[in-house]
């Protein structure tokens, strides 16, 4: 196995374990992170939201497969489950990963994953009804990052 590949095992198991610290330790210190909701995440913010939602994790269990990688790029395929804090409501979230790798560490990491079915899982009818509007979605990245910034201020 490639040890690209290996790292990203390594973040995964990590992740599984809930180990925010051993997450960030697979990053460089300055990892660019993104996903739907995160959109634009740099060096310690990305740290900072993995330790919050391990830190907030309920229920929580995670799978993941399909790990590839070579020198410069890998991607995975992961499904999280677990109680979104806020509503309590059971998330089902399938996610494609991809990396970019520098210096034997994860430089840049990608998630992919539909917001708007999240939204349904997260918000029931009214996210089924209004989750696929750009309004709705900036409101709940908006309220993501004001949840990052009072986490990371503590």
């Amino acid at each position: 196995m490639h040890p690209n590949a290996q790292l990203i095992e390594q973040f995964y198991q990590a992740f599984q374990r809930l180990d925010a610290e051993a997450m960030c330790a697979c990053y460089t210190d300055d990892i660019q992170f993104s996903d739907p909701v995160f959109t634009d995440l740099r060096g310690v913010q990305a740290g900072n939201m993995w330790r919050m939602l391990t830190a907030r994790a309920q229920d929580f269990s995670l799978v993941f497969d399909s790990v590839q990688a070579n020198d410069t790029e890998g991607s995975a395929h992961w499904v999280a489950s677990y109680n979104f804090s806020q509503t309590g409501r059971f998330i089902v979230n399938d996610i494609q990963a991809k990396f970019e790798f520098r210096d034997g560490k994860i430089c840049r990491h990608r998630d992919h994953f539909d917001l708007w079915k999240w939204s349904q899982q997260a918000m029931g009818i009214k996210g089924l009804l209004l989750g696929g509007l750009p309004l709705v979605q900036n409101k709940i990245r908006a309220q993501a990052a004001k949840n990052l910034h009072k986490f990371s201020s503590k």
